[in-house]
């Protein structure tokens, strides 16, 4: 009793600090995204380069995926992800303070490759110390940190940047140093394995060695790939471009433009709960998808096709209760579900690697099709249809074996 007792004890722990780990990570992502005009202004680039400021960012981000993941099923996940999330929290106040736009775009760049060590070896040790049976809504708590950070960027900036006048580089000084403290905490309470995991190993069975081919021979891997993908294109479109998109086509300017940006974090919150918890709830994925992802697609083009200000706020909420912040945690329990246990950060690594590489294009394309179109709007229409491609993946998912699996978790 006592050792379930502390395990119930530590999952908990766990899933408190990488929900601030997530907070850390999006808040220093967003505070971008307020001061994009001063930068502009700062650097005197054009749309395009202002887009490839967050492209190359999530370029290092993608690039560091797969090795993260490998390497820390290999060597130990811990030792991967707080070296590294300290190390972010350096480069960002080190970004701030960069004078050239191409020194800027350097440590941003590094800034990216860093954060991306956190994801795989995060979700593979969080897999493994959630109960089974609480594992979509745990993802779902962590996750919330990515909404409550999205949102705390962009007050961050909006406040110290547009309402009291600072320079638009204090944000990276106050989030860097924000970074470091959770970092020190991360590495005071994450343990490599759960309370318990030894009595769990058989010691004389043989060593399961992870084939990465495996991977892409699991159907309903691939899905999850492919749907990720598409999810995370939408939603960089609006995490990048929706407070450009605010003041240039809307006229909303200030800390309005942090309060209508923020209506998607906020409401994902609630959206990552229940949707976790009715798939936690019914012990599939797939349903639960086909209702939230065709939502995601329609709030997504509605941003731009109705004029009136009802409309959008309507379209951002409902976004944020479907869209790519509130369907992680499912897609996550699709993967956890569906790889070999060997090998979860690896698996959750390359996951990532895959739907993250539509962060890279989506602020670039998006910047560009400004420029050539003269119009932010068709940026949006593109996301759509990603979505659309995210629908037929969706309807593919095959979970004819897995109701049978938790069936025999519960007799047991």
């Amino acid at each position: 009793m006592e050792n379930k007792h502390q395990s119930n004890n530590y999952w908990i722990k766990i899933v408190i600090v990488f929900t601030l780990g997530w907070v850390a990570i999006y808040a220093t992502r967003t505070i971008l995204n307020p001061i994009m005009t001063n930068i502009q202004s700062e650097f005197a680039i054009t749309t395009a380069q202002l887009g490839l400021i967050s492209s190359l960012f999530f370029l290092g981000y993608t690039a560091t995926q797969i090795p993260s993941g490998f390497l820390g099923d290999k060597f130990g996940r811990k030792k991967m992800i707080i070296p590294a999330f300290i190390g972010f929290g350096i480069l960002a106040i080190l970004s701030g303070q960069m004078i050239t736009f191409y020194m800027f775009l350097t440590m941003w760049f590094m800034t990216g490759m860093f954060q991306g060590v956190f994801y795989g070896p995060q979700y593979g040790l969080s897999s493994e110390a959630i109960p089974q049976k609480r594992l979509t809504i745990g993802s779902s708590i962590i996750n919330s940190g990515m909404a409550l950070g999205m949102s705390a960027g962009y007050w961050i900036s909006s406040i110290t940047v547009q309402e009291m006048d600072m320079s638009w580089r204090t944000p990276f000084w106050i989030m860097g140093v924000i970074v470091i403290i959770i970092g020190i905490i991360m590495w005071i309470v994450v343990k490599e394995h759960p309370p318990g995991h030894e009595k769990t190993v058989d010691k004389n069975a043989p060593v399961e060695k992870l084939k990465v081919s495996e991977l892409f021979k699991n159907r309903n891997l691939i899905l999850a790939f492919i749907i990720i993908f598409c999810s995370i294109y939408g939603f960089f479109v609006i995490l990048t471009w929706l407070p450009y998109y605010l003041e240039t086509a809307r006229g909303i300017s200030g800390t309005s433009v942090a309060f209508v940006s923020s209506l998607v974090p906020w409401a994902s919150i609630p959206g990552m709960l229940l949707f976790g918890w009715i798939s936690d709830k019914i012990g599939k994925q797939r349903p639960v998808l086909l209702f939230m992802v065709p939502l995601a697609f329609l709030s997504t083009i509605s941003i731009v096709i109705f004029d009136q200000m009802w409309v959008l706020y309507v379209a951002l909420i409902v976004y944020g209760i479907v869209g790519k912040l509130s369907t992680n945690p499912v897609l996550i329990a699709v993967v956890a579900n569906n790889a070999p246990k060997v090998g979860l950060a690896t698996s959750f690594g390359i996951y990532n690697f895959i739907g993250m590489s539509a962060s890279i294009l989506a602020p670039y394309i998006t910047g560009f099709i400004t420029d050539v179109t003269g119009n932010l709007d068709m940026g949006f229409y593109l996301a759509g249809g990603l979505l659309v491609i995210a629908i037929i993946a969706v309807f593919l998912i095959d979970e004819s074996g897995y109701k049978r699996v938790v069936d025999v978790e519960k007799v047991n």
